[in-house]
């Protein structure tokens, strides 16, 4: 292999000055329609959904009890250390691919592909088992209404009797995605009215469940220990982000400069704003030992009598969890997109629809991929997919943000981290500490799809890169 000059091979970085014009090619054009409210819709959806519906009865019942509240307002600190790094990302480097374009362009092209690679996993895999969440809510729902389904349809091979393919969970990401290829205008704003809607259901929880709160529920509030409320926040952690795949659609920001940093500030805070006044709720409603894990709020509701609204709550439920899957799929294909622009893969990939100006074949391509991981894997293994690229991003984006503050100082940045660098300092702490409680069998399958991944960069994207071909004599 030829010596590359100084500045080359793996450690060369995406020019910030001139990124743009590092992105060529026909056809790759995404269309920038995208407002404030509607980015801000867009992160809100993706970190509003399982947290509240499920993650809190869960945590409440057997982690933290009623400082599961703590548990959330802990997590929302650690997840804001790396908001605050991506919003100032987001304002200086307004393009597609959030962390795998701000870790290119900061650490260098091998960095960029290590974390893109990796996030073009978990991204497909939370959209699959967003999916699984749904359709057991959907086939809870039908049964309510005396209705049966056949038993082949209801899940994966090995979850139950009869059981061969989970058939309404593969619909839904088939669904999102042609959904996502009717146009990032279209898709936005069908995302914003759900998400509209998903909170209104939270508000009138809130509202409705507060009238109804017995304040002796809440003593002991610490009934596992301070450390139960730590313990919670690992696992309630990976229910507040969300902004990081919001961040993949800086390019289709009409603004995205101004938009994108107060995008995903106010989309955390909307968010962390109803966890906690959720969880008061949630607590305050029955005793912790007494919440269902499964469907905490719908069973609290129907301990005091209001069975209707119980039902109201898992519709919205559904709904909730249904703009989860829209966020993630967003982003998956933006990163898969980005990287196909750069040539780290194919550029075929980059292609995008003449008129919608998305990313179709993409786009389809993980919709069948989510759907068959959706409809023949057991929820509990596609979940073991979700979790290390997430954290691993946000170490990268947080210790980028530092490099870059000292490398360049002078770039004219329209939002820059408080207290630096103590602030993504302490969200690469954070980080690394919640990927000490992933399971062994995350990192095997980690280390595998790395080594998958390393096969390819060095077999192709090496050398096919855009830069690589700038630098070629």
């Amino acid at each position: 292999m030829d010596r590359l000059r100084a500045g080359e091979g793996i450690l060369r970085r995406k020019p910030i000055e001139h990124i743009e014009e590092t992105e060529v090619g026909e056809g790759t054009r995404l269309d920038k329609s995208l407002g404030l409210w509607q980015l801000t819709a867009i992160g809100v959806g993706g970190i509003i959904g399982a947290g509240i519906f499920t993650l809190a009865g869960t945590v409440a019942n057997g982690t933290a009890g009623p400082a599961v509240l703590v548990s959330f307002l802990i997590a929302g600190v650690a997840s804001a250390c790396a908001a605050l790094s991506y919003a100032e990302f987001a304002g200086l480097i307004p393009k597609a691919g959030s962390a795998y374009t701000y870790g290119y362009a900061v650490l260098g092209e091998f960095a960029g592909w290590f974390i893109g690679w990796d996030l073009l996993l978990e991204y497909t895999a939370i959209v699959a088992v967003v999916a699984i969440g749904i359709s057991g809510y959907f086939s809870f729902l039908v049964e309510q209404m005396g209705a049966g389904l056949p038993q082949w349809m209801l899940g994966a091979p090995g979850t139950g009797a009869g059981h061969r393919v989970d058939l309404f969970a593969a619909l839904l990401c088939l669904l999102i995605a042609w959904l996502l290829n009717q146009g990032i205008r279209s898709a936005a704003r069908f995302e914003t009215l759900v998400v509209a809607l998903k909170v209104l259901v939270v508000l009138l929880v809130i509202g409705v469940g507060s009238f109804h709160i017995d304040a002796r529920n809440y003593h002991p509030f610490f009934p596992f220990g301070v450390s139960g409320a730590f313990t919670g926040a690992a696992t309630v952690f990976f229910a507040v982000f969300g902004y990081d795949a919001m961040s993949t659609a800086a390019e289709e920001s009409k603004d995205a400069q101004r938009h994108m940093p107060k995008a995903i500030i106010y989309s955390l805070v909307i968010s962390m704003v109803l966890y906690v006044a959720a969880c008061l709720v949630l607590t305050g409603m029955q005793n912790y030992k007494d919440i269902d894990k499964e469907s905490g709020f719908s069973t609290a509701f129907k301990s005091v009598g209001l069975d209707a609204l119980a039902d109201v709550i898992a519709v919205g439920a559904i709904i909730g969890i249904l703009t989860v899957m829209f966020t993630f799929m967003l982003g998956v294909t933006r990163v898969w997109f980005s990287m196909s622009r750069d040539g780290l893969l194919p550029r075929w990939f980059a292609k995008t629809h003449p008129t919608r100006h998305v990313p179709t074949r993409v786009t389809w391509i993980v919709g069948l991929a989510s759907a068959a991981i959706a409809g023949f894997v057991p929820i509990g293994e596609a979940a073991e997919l979700t979790n290390i690229g997430i954290l691993l991003a946000f170490v990268v984006v947080c210790t980028a943000v530092i490099v870059l503050r000292y490398r360049q100082p002078e770039l004219p940045r329209t939002f820059r981290t408080p207290g630096m660098p103590v602030v993504p300092a302490l969200g690469v702490v954070f980080s690394i500490w919640l990927i000490t409680f992933l399971q062994w069998q995350t990192w095997v399958r980690f280390a595998v799809w790395f080594v998958i991944g390393c096969g390819v960069y060095f077999g192709y994207s090496y050398r096919r890169s855009v830069l690589a071909q700038r630098q070629a004599p």
